[in-house]
């Protein structure tokens, strides 16, 4: 391999996939992308051949080494046992933040928000998406939503150091943290806290249903958007949807020591083998790649040859229109129009400009913070029991009071239901129930747990996990149930 010559490894994908990906690849290549290309297999065949993860060890070996990944769309079979391997890569290769850029090109491209230009950063490892999910009584199942400090700081960080290195004015943060008050409430205030130090930037913060619509109705509003991983993922696809088409946007996922880049847009094989994908959602991801590996100049010559092709009418059949559009290509010809005018500049669309300062590291580093004085004080018990009396539920566990622990309260699916709770409430058979030290605020041991759950299992109760109560820094964290 030449020594100037940047290696990237590279999966054709399943679907649409190795169509996109030959159209992208040659447009890259025709514009003198300085990179070398290593094949690997990932996607449906290696799922069918038992391969759970989607990926062969043979292909982490070259993901490791080469540190890029360039990756076309994948089809995860349906059913249990196969794991969606965008995540497993996202959080093996430790690539905390996703990028997705959403742009209209007014008047060639159909949208309601001719000046959107919107870039949503996702923290990608975390949040509801950690994937631990346990069936829990025969009614109810539990996803657990994990938001970390160390996550939430590399995350918001790299959403300012991105605005700084962009020109942008504005950063946004959205949660649900009047409801999610420790997890949502933890992104929130981190954002505060990172935010302060950029004083250069508008900064706001939105409930999350209200600031989609919001999205939704008005993008011009928002500039950079950050967000945690559920409600990035929803909203960069709406994002990209309303300035245009999903088809169009490409997604950047950055590590500390790795990256892919790729279309945001699943493998849609009802479309495979007929040359008509539009390759620009991945060729978009691509423009990304060359950025991060530092060669911004052909980055914006392809963009700026793409966007001539988008002015000069030639369209795929998803964004093509009547009226509007001059002609409909399919796939390879849409890749050959955009080499075509390699060189040329958009008359009338914003022309592509990148950054041609080296990539930062902004957000890589995280810096734990002094360990806070935890003290345990109580334990909830969730149960499965099968009868809807709340009041004979909580009666039978005040029996086994004892040890110094007593019953504070019960709640069933959040609400509060014991003691005085509402005959309207209705119930499931996944109950929790509080027990704290018999002197308020007192300390609680592991062995007056272990105890409890003796007497517990001793009455013949079907206990199916425990979760500690401990204050930090003497403030409670945990949250009371609704109407306690």
């Amino acid at each position: 391999m030449a020594s100037n010559l940047i290696p990237i490894t590279v999966a054709h994908g399943d679907g649409i996939g190795p169509e996109i990906m030959a159209a992208s690849l040659h447009i890259i290549k025709e514009a003198g992308a300085r990179i070398e290309t290593e094949d690997i297999e990932i996607g449906e065949k290696v799922y069918l051949r038992g391969g759970t993860a989607g990926i062969e060890p043979s292909a982490w070996e070259s993901l490791r080494r080469t540190k890029v990944f360039f990756k076309a769309p994948i089809t995860t079979p349906q059913g249990g046992g196969f794991k969606s391997l965008n995540v497993t890569t996202r959080k093996t290769l430790g690539l905390y933040a996703n990028v997705r850029p959403c742009v209209s090109y007014h008047p060639y491209i159909e949208t309601k928000h001719p000046g959107m230009d919107v870039v949503i950063v996702r923290e990608n490892e975390e949040d509801l998406y950690a994937g631990i999910e346990h069936r829990q009584t025969d009614e109810v199942y539990q996803c657990l939503k994990l938001i970390s400090r160390p996550g939430s700081e590399k995350i918001v960080r790299y959403a300012f150091e991105y605005a700084r290195r962009n020109n942008r004015k504005k950063v946004t943060c959205f949660t649900k943290d009047n409801i999610m008050k420790f997890t949502d409430g933890l992104f929130h205030k981190v954002f505060d806290e990172i935010g302060a130090e950029y004083p250069e930037f508008e900064k706001e913060h939105w409930i999350v249903d209200i600031g989609a619509a919001k999205l939704a109705d008005t993008p011009e509003a928002f500039d950079v958007i950050v967000m945690p991983n559920l409600y990035g993922d929803i909203l960069s696809d709406v994002a990209a949807q309303i300035a245009g088409s999903v088809g169009l946007a490409g997604s950047a996922n950055i590590g500390a020591g790795a990256a892919m880049f790729e279309a945001i847009h699943g493998s849609a094989p009802r479309r495979a083998g007929q040359n008509l994908a539009n390759p620009s959602g991945l060729l978009h991801g691509g423009l990304l790649m060359l950025v991060h590996i530092g060669q911004p100049d052909v980055a914006e010559l392809i963009h700026n040859a793409w966007l001539k092709t988008i002015e000069d009418g030639v369209h795929t059949y998803d964004i093509y229109k009547e009226g509007a559009s001059k002609q409909k290509v399919g796939t390879k010809e849409f890749a050959e129009a955009v080499v075509a005018r390699l060189g040329q500049k958009p008359a009338k669309l914003k022309e592509a400009s990148y950054s041609k300062e080296p990539k930062q590291g902004a957000g890589d580093a995280y810096v734990p913070k002094p360990r806070a004085n935890k003290q345990l004080i109580g334990v909830d018990v969730f149960f499965q029991w099968n009868e809807r009396d709340p009041e004979a539920f909580g009666k039978r566990l005040e029996q086994l009071n004892g040890d110094g622990l007593k019953l504070t309260s019960v709640s069933n699916r959040g609400v509060k239901v014991y003691p005085e709770g509402f005959k309207e409430t209705f119930c499931t058979d996944h109950w929790r129930a509080g027990f704290m030290s018999e002197q308020t605020g007192g300390p609680v041991t592991h062995n007056q747990i272990v105890g409890l759950l003796g007497r517990l299992d001793k009455a013949g109760l079907d206990f199916i996990k425990i979760e500690n109560l401990y204050t930090f820094d003497g403030q409670k964290g945990f949250v009371a149930s609704q109407g306690e």
